[in-house]
């Protein structure tokens, strides 16, 4: 991605005096990284095995012992998971620019937010993957490159986990530790309680139940899993999910029975985080519930486990069961309701830098 800096302006941080004859030295800038999950090039088999071989072989997201793990991983899942991952990208997978919605949507939020920050010249946006590209370290070169001697580094993950926001940061810093001059630092911390980010929520659930022909008996906010185990080891993940849909009910004057949490997207043998939302999906349609909707508070953007595992194999599921209305409630995404999260986050770690 090209940087994006406004239109040009004068300078608000200066270099300081510069001794008579000084070779002229550029007014230094702020660097602004939105950093998402990841992912893969491609839907083929070959790119669908990198983009899974760097995600599952780190260590913050599988935390099982490499020696137990590696075979497993080499020996089983990366022959035989690229496939099946490959053809449930290819029925979301962005045709028109050849890419996922993932980085298709981060990309528009990165133009988006260097738009809304224009009146800053001094100010750069770009956008990075944990896992594929583009990698973090070409963005920090690339930050750098451009005379970037502060940087914000913005993970796109409301609640915190280990898994996440951690692992993110852990690439982070493990770039800056090899460069001799390194750039001051700040990241965004989670803002699962942040009133700009429950209150975008909440207008996005409204704008589009207001568009359906039925009135959902149930809404679900279906988030990410992760094992009971990292939950046990401190991991405060499964707390600042049930905040935010605590705070939701009360933004929307909802009981539980109106707004329900759950979790998607468990791998493994292991025991996750409960309730799942595919068996309380079916259980809902065979006691005879008819109509539902599921959002995904969790994901900034609509990716594969919003689009295809909850769009589509939730919704079969469902009617499978017996119900009849389903619905999904798009991410945040670059709406207008999104962009406000994203720039109320960047606007305060960037206090003082401008």
């Amino acid at each position: 991605m090209t940087l994006t800096p406004g239109p040009a302006q004068k300078e608000t941080r200066k270099t300081g005096p510069l001794p008579a004859g000084h070779p002229r030295v550029a007014p230094p800038k702020v660097g602004v990284m939105l950093v998402n999950l990841g992912t893969p090039d491609g839907t083929d088999f070959t790119s669908m095995r990198r983009y899974l071989r760097e995600f599952l072989s780190d260590k913050r997201v599988i935390e099982w012992p490499r020696a137990l793990w590696y075979p497993i991983l080499y020996g089983i899942v990366l022959n035989t998971r690229p496939k099946k991952s490959g053809a449930a990208y290819d029925k979301i997978w962005n045709r028109e620019r050849n890419e996922s919605p993932l980085r298709t949507f981060t990309r528009a939020q990165a133009e988006k937010l260097a738009h809304a920050l224009q009146s800053h010249d001094q100010v750069l946006v770009d956008w990075a993957m944990r896992y594929g590209q583009p990698s973090i370290e070409s963005v920090i070169e690339r930050l750098t490159a451009a005379g970037c001697d502060r940087i914000v580094m913005f993970p796109l993950y409301p609640q915190y986990s280990a898994t996440t926001t951690a692992t993110v940061n852990d690439a982070f810093f493990k770039v800056l530790m090899k460069k001799r001059w390194m750039p001051a630092t700040r990241t965004v911390p989670a803002y699962h309680d942040e009133p700009v980010y429950i209150d975008a929520l909440a207008r996005s659930i409204e704008t589009h139940l207001a568009t359906l022909d039925f009135e959902p008996e149930t809404v679900i906010a279906s988030y990410h899993g992760i094992p009971q185990s990292y939950f046990r080891a401190g991991d405060p993940y499964h707390c600042h999910c049930q905040k935010t849909t605590r705070l939701l009910r009360e933004r929307l004057g909802w009981d539980e029975k109106r707004l329900m949490t759950c979790f998607q997207s468990r791998f493994g043998p292991e025991e996750w985080l409960q309730p799942y939302t595919d068996k309380t999906v079916e259980r809902l349609a065979s006691d005879g519930m008819k109509s539902i909707a599921v959002f995904n508070p969790g994901f900034v953007s609509d990716c594969l486990e919003t689009l295809e595992e909850i769009a589509g194999e939730a919704g079969e599921i469902f009617h499978e069961a017996g119900g009849k209305n389903f619905t999904h409630i798009p991410c945040l995404n670059d709406s207008a309701e999104g962009m406000a999260v994203i720039e109320a986050m960047v606007r305060r770690e960037l206090s003082g830098w401008i």
